[in-house]
């Protein structure tokens, strides 16, 4: 990969991992609680997004979404959201590979709610919280984030006159 391709790459995977960290540190309103689940409405949009980038940028994003939790957050909403970063690395590979930004939230959401109900085990939630209360609860959540993705990377793109999958780089349609 060319130098300016991977520092292009580190810039966003930064500026993405900053908005990853942010959003529960600073937009803790849009916090949604029912019963044991939350959802931060918007927190997975840098993951999303960093999936339009590469896999590699999604793992990073990842990482800095679970560190922002962890600031702000319980133990057990942050152990959830590391698992953003396999979900974006999967995402990231079914987007490199297909260039199908809904075919990668499809098939993501299903994981990331089974991997979301298998990190709270350890703290003691029951079987009807782990499956329908956290599980359902985040593959909503992840349609949701989806879809604001979505928006905002076809708005870019119309922007850049490039399409989706170019956004993010120099290439142009």
């Amino acid at each position: 990969m060319e130098s300016r391709e991977r520092i292009r790459k580190m810039v966003f995977a930064a500026v993405l991992t900053a908005i990853a960290i942010i959003i529960p540190v600073q937009f803790g309103f849009l916090k949604v609680v029912i019963g044991p689940f939350t959802a931060t409405i918007a927190s997975h949009v840098p993951m999303f997004l960093a999936m339009l980038i590469s896999p590699s940028v999604a793992v990073v994003v990842g990482v800095g979404s679970a560190l922002g939790f962890f600031i702000t957050s319980p133990a057990v909403i942050a152990a959830r959201a590391a698992t953003h970063i396999v979900v974006g690395y999967v995402g990231g590979k079914i987007i490199a590979k297909d260039k199908n930004f809904k075919k990668a939230t499809l098939i993501t959401a299903p994981i990331h709610g089974i991997l979301e109900g298998l990190m709270v085990i350890p703290f003691g939630y029951s079987f009807y919280q782990i499956i329908i209360v956290v599980a359902l609860g985040t593959i909503l959540h992840h349609f949701v984030d989806g879809s604001i993705s979505y928006a905002l990377a076809t708005a870019l793109a119309k922007a850049r006159r490039t399409e989706v999958y170019n956004v993010f780089s120099n290439e142009v349609a």
